[in-house]
């Protein structure tokens, strides 16, 4: 175990590098690659009528519905565009709840897929430590439907890994780093399903046609 300094500075600092040593490791490898093949994926996805779903629990239920805001509403402040279809299946407490109490936490997602998802849709699911059972049945429920299934993991990938079309890992494993390289993942992620819908023709820059 990674012994702590008892200097709240020094911790600091080691927190900053060790961020940045992670998101370096993103420039090595297929990680951009990957990126880039999710993005195409989840692009012609979209322009085909589909939309995109993201799962995921505790800091990935916020990152999952911090990205689905910023399809539907805005990414980019210098892009005025139509809203983009996406949906967090992390959603009001009374449906989790629900769905947690009447069947299992492990179906939660899975009920969600198999109810809101088509063979159009593409689902990301998000578990920095790769081993999410609910992520992981939400994930065989979107294949079985004939869904894309894409994956935003942690550590070795888990048997999460085995379920995905395609996974990006984030090269650590530490909780919080993954989250933080996850994030920067997924905003370049949605700039380049942007770019993407935009070459397509499928969305039109607001500010342009005025």
């Amino acid at each position: 175990m990674q012994k702590l300094s008892s200097n709240p500075k020094e911790r600091t600092a080691a927190l900053f590098a060790e961020s940045a040593r992670v998101k370096q490791a993103l420039l090595e490898g297929s990680h951009i690659d990957t990126l880039v093949d999710m993005s195409e994926v989840i692009a012609d996805s979209i322009a085909a009528g589909g939309k995109l779903l993201i799962c995921g629990n505790g800091g990935s239920a916020a990152d999952s519905q911090h990205l689905a805001a910023e399809l539907l509403v805005r990414l980019r402040t210098e892009v005025s565009r139509d809203g983009i279809p996406a949906l967090a299946l992390a959603m009001e407490s009374s449906t989790m709840t629900a769905c947690c109490n009447d069947y299992s936490f492990e179906a939660m997602f899975e009920r969600m897929v198999n109810t809101l998802g088509n063979p159009k849709d593409v689902l990301l699911g998000i578990t920095t430590s790769g081993k999410s059972l609910n992520v992981i049945r939400a994930l065989r429920a979107a294949r079985a439907k004939g869904m894309r299934g894409l994956g935003f993991l942690g550590c070795d990938g888990g048997p999460t890994l085995q379920e995905c079309d395609l996974a990006f890992i984030a090269p650590s494993h530490v909780t919080g780093r993954i989250q933080e390289a996850h994030i920067t993942a997924g905003h370049a992620l949605l700039e380049l399903v942007e770019d993407r819908l935009f070459l397509l023709g499928h969305i039109s820059r607001q500010d342009e046609a005025e």
